[in-house]
């Protein structure tokens, strides 16, 4: 490793991508996976209709500065954690390493990440980017729910730290309940859940729309995700949760202030219920979403039960929350008793069918939280990308140039990080 650069780490994510270097605790860039291009209006297919001759081609901006750029067409290259537009991918990636990493990528190794359930083939495509395009040294493309568990060592011994658990992934744009053992995500038990950080925004958009009427309607969006950001928790009893706030306001109440973009005139919202409802979708879902009705709390109790019977008490042992939208203040904790009362109740059910001849063992559910939790994946893969195990496994360019793009299929799995 000596007199080698650090490894670069990306985590292209459906909000938001995070940029940085190994082995540093926390991402270097936050930028939103968007890329603002100029598009001709053209009739035909819009992958031809993009492919722009010479300067052209490098005509676009990405992250924050993509929504400031006025006559061009902001894109998402990623929806629901997978890749859409590879053309646009390529691109985004380009300005992620030369303007925001500004590293060489000649130089360095890559650690990328990937969904839960990803193709082989999108594997594939971007190896090819990476190789191709980039000419890279090395590449490794992680399991993001690997690099989560890998985080949360962050908070345990040494001799507690293991790669069997569950995890409970919950970005910008949605959630998964990912179950992995010794390192190997058991793919058939994944289960995909379609509330995550922007359904609770625009649950709260819809919440204060009925209510308040001082909000500029083109910030309401945006006013909606400052007081999720700011003001949101997760209760423990919903019906004890308003009572409070009908006794006593004036102390659970809180208000927002803004300034309207358009008069420049400030206004301000008065922030109640909302706190504790937003959040609260993910154990009611019919709240927001009619045609979706199972909790967080029961989808990940029948995950694990989906899995072999052998690794079903390691997997309660350890229930790992990863994302932004797991911050909410005591989420690990409601979600922790919700699933320990789910399955306090199924064993006392075997046990009087039983007729009381069986007593089952107890069970341990164990919600683990940490302070990396929200960049979860991304300080997982710098963990990863700064031991001397990580250059091993790495794919060359070597490798690529033999066997072709096909090596990055199967990834060996670090289990021994240190």
């Amino acid at each position: 490793m000596t007199g080698r650069l650090p490894a670069c780490v990306i985590d292209v994510g459906t909000g938001y991508t995070k940029l940085g270097f190994a082995p540093n605790k926390e991402p270097q860039f936050i930028i939103p996976s968007a890329i603002a291009i100029r598009e001709s209006a053209k009739v035909g297919d819009q992958a031809i209709r993009r492919l722009a001759k010479g300067v052209e081609d490098l005509d676009f901006f990405i992250g924050d500065e993509a929504f400031d750029a006025t006559g061009y067409a902001v894109k998402y290259p990623v929806r629901h954690g997978l890749v859409e537009d590879w053309n646009l991918m390529e691109r985004f990636l380009e300005q992620c390493i030369f303007k925001y990493l500004r590293a060489e990528p000649e130089d360095h190794h890559f650690l990328l990440t990937e969904p839960p359930l990803n193709t082989p083939e999108n594997r594939e495509y971007l190896a090819e980017i990476m190789f191709e395009s980039f000419n890279v040294p090395g590449l490794y493309i992680a399991v993001q729910a690997v690099l989560a568990l890998a985080a949360s060592w962050a908070s345990r011994p040494i001799e507690g730290r293991t790669l069997t658990g569950i995890v409970v992934d919950s970005g910008d744009g949605v959630t998964h309940v990912i179950p992995v053992a010794e390192g190997y995500v058991i793919g058939s038990c994944i289960k995909h859940i379609p509330i995550a950080g922007r359904d609770i925004t625009y649950f709260i958009q819809s919440l204060l729309r009925e209510r308040e009427v001082g909000i500029p309607p083109e910030q309401s969006l945006e006013t909606a995700k400052a007081i999720k950001e700011r003001h949101c928790y997760i209760c423990p009893d919903i019906a004890k949760e308003f009572a409070k706030y009908d006794s006593d306001p004036s102390k659970w109440m809180r208000k927002f202030k803004g300034v309207n973009s358009v008069t420049k005139q400030p206004f301000s919202v008065d922030v109640g219920y909302e706190r504790f409802l937003g959040p609260e979708i993910f154990f009611h879902p019919e709240f927001s979403n009619p045609d979706f009705t199972i909790p967080l709390s029961e989808t990940v109790d029948q995950v694990i039960q989906n899995c072999p019977i052998d690794v079903r008490r390691p997997l309660y042992n350890n229930i790992v929350l990863s994302g932004g939208s797991t911050m909410f203040r005591d989420f690990g904790r409601r979600l922790q008793r919700d699933i320990k009362r789910n399955v306090d109740a199924r064993l006392k059910l075997s046990e009087s069918l039983s007729g009381g001849r069986i007593t089952p063992k107890p069970i341990d559910v164990q919600v683990v939280t940490h302070h990396m939790q929200r960049y979860a994946v991304w300080f997982g893969g710098s963990m990863l990308a700064s031991t001397p195990e990580y250059y091993e496994v790495c794919h060359t360019k070597a490798d690529y140039q033999e066997y072709g793009p096909s090596i990055c299929r199967h990834n060996p799995v670090l289990g021994t990080m240190t």
